[in-house]
């Protein structure tokens, strides 16, 4: 069952969320929702520290028993941090999406970016629609 989407981070039609850190970073993971349609993850390619993406572009990899998907950045930065016990432990995500699984740590290239995200009403009625 979903757990409800947190309300301090925004989210991308991709699946992803971002919580601003309100000092030009912002943590970056994937919704317990896609966390579920992935079913267990087994496997996650973190990105090299100093990595740039652009908004859209993938940032990491998740491998589950079902499938491998890519992690899209829903925001540009440079990679400044990773999630390094994802590595051992990668169903962390499928346990605490929104907490212990986040991926990375950005500094973001552009905050106006964040304004075209979703926020976490926005991404419900999303999932609502992609259910049906």
């Amino acid at each position: 069952m979903s757990k409800t989407n947190p309300t301090d981070r925004l989210y991308s039609k991709d699946h992803e969320w971002v919580k601003d850190n309100g000092d030009g970073t912002a943590v970056v993971g994937i919704t317990d929702y896609a966390q579920e349609m992935l079913t267990d993850i087994v496997f996650v390619e973190l990105p090299p520290i100093g990595k740039k993406v652009a908004q859209g572009e993938p940032v990491a990899v998740v491998e589950s028993v079902k499938s491998v998907s890519d992690v899209y950045a829903p925001v540009s930065g440079e990679v400044i941090k990773v999630n390094d016990e994802l590595e051992n432990a990668p169903d962390l995500i499928n346990s605490d999406a929104f907490g212990k699984g986040w991926i990375a740590t950005l500094k973001l290239a552009d905050t106006d970016e964040l304004k075209s995200l979703l926020s976490a009403a926005d991404y419900d009625s999303l999932i609502k629609e992609e259910k049906h």
